[in-house]
């Protein structure tokens, strides 16, 4: 009488369902259940208190709102003031980062990558309203007479039109301060992400003749694309609800422009929020609001997009 051999997937089963009836996955499996509940309760409460008190906002007559022009009037400068700076932090940053990443995993020696490696999650931990200081007092002083190349000299492209700021508080250096603050983000999970790369991925390029270059070329930089993807986006994430750093550098005008460089310049949601929630009273508290569920709208927005784009690189590979 012969037995039959339990097939490979069988037996997977079967030790599943027999961890499944222990106490300990038990306890697990509702406590990683319970802080999923949590997470979705928290945000739905969030988006709710968000949507109750704009609701004033967004049925107030048009005179009560900003300087009379309406809720939509008020936002759009403030909303695009926010993806500017968030944009230019991240065109500035992300390259940098995954360059830094490249460096640290492939190329520094091993102590110097440790210490290279401790010192970006060092940046990470410093405070908002010290980048915002350094912003005002070293980086804009700095970046003034390079405006005023700029203007004089590539004046003809609209984002360098002019005039230029005499103090260097532009939506542009307000963007190099978040590039900075969204560096080391970026930079460390680019790092972990390549680290991850198949040794026998990289030996194989090696072996076939490629350089160190075409390997990372070929193996390290597909096999790390969706992190790095991903860490960008989290590092937009980080650029768009920054407050302290923007609201200290930036020299408001609540206009719509390209212009990088002038001293009028857009403001952002969150830096509009922090400077004047304080003094706001009635509707103007509401239309604040408002604003914020705009900005909670557009990170929702962007987390969600790339979710998809990491899901959708996973499956190609």
């Amino acid at each position: 009488m012969s037995s039959r051999t339990p097939s490979p997937a069988a037996e997977e089963r079967a030790v599943i369902e027999r961890g499944a009836n222990r106490a300990g996955d038990k306890i697990f499996s509702g406590t990683a259940t319970g802080a999923g509940v949590v997470i979705l309760l928290v945000l739905a409460g969030v988006a709710a208190f968000l949507v109750g008190q704009a609701v004033p906002a967004l049925t107030a007559d048009k005179a009560e709102v900003g300087d009379g022009e309406g809720l939509v009037a008020y936002v759009w400068p403030l909303l695009f003031g926010t993806i500017l700076a968030a944009v230019i932090a991240l065109v500035v940053a992300t390259p940098i980062a995954v360059g830094i990443a490249l460096f640290i995993s492939h190329f520094a020696p091993r102590r110097l990558a440790q210490g290279l490696g401790y010192l970006v999650d060092l940046l990470a931990a410093v405070p908002s309203v010290v980048y915002g200081i350094w912003g005002i007092v070293v980086l804009s002083k700095a970046m003034a007479p390079i405006y005023g190349w700029l203007a004089d000299n590539l004046g003809f492209i609209p984002l360098f039109a002019g005039p230029a700021s005499a103090t260097g508080r532009t939506i542009f250096t307000a963007g190099l301060v978040l590039a900075v603050m969204v560096l080391p983000i970026v930079t460390a999970i680019g790092r972990d992400v390549f680290l991850q790369t198949p040794r026998l991925h990289e030996e194989a390029a090696l072996a076939l003749g490629a350089t160190r270059w075409e390997m990372i070329k070929y193996s390290v930089i597909p096999y790390g694309r969706s992190g790095v993807v991903s860490a960008a986006m989290l590092g937009l994430g980080r650029a768009l609800g920054e407050t302290m750093a923007v609201a200290l550098v930036l020299s408001v005008s609540n206009v719509v422009t390209f212009n990088l460089i002038s001293a009028t310049n857009p403001s952002t949601i969150a830096a509009n929020i922090a400077l004047n929630f304080a003094e706001a009273s009635g509707v103007d508290v509401n239309v604040l609001i408002a604003s914020g569920l705009a900005l909670f709208v557009i990170t929702f927005a962007v987390n969600f997009v790339a979710r998809l784009i990491v899901s959708r690189s996973g499956a190609k590979a």
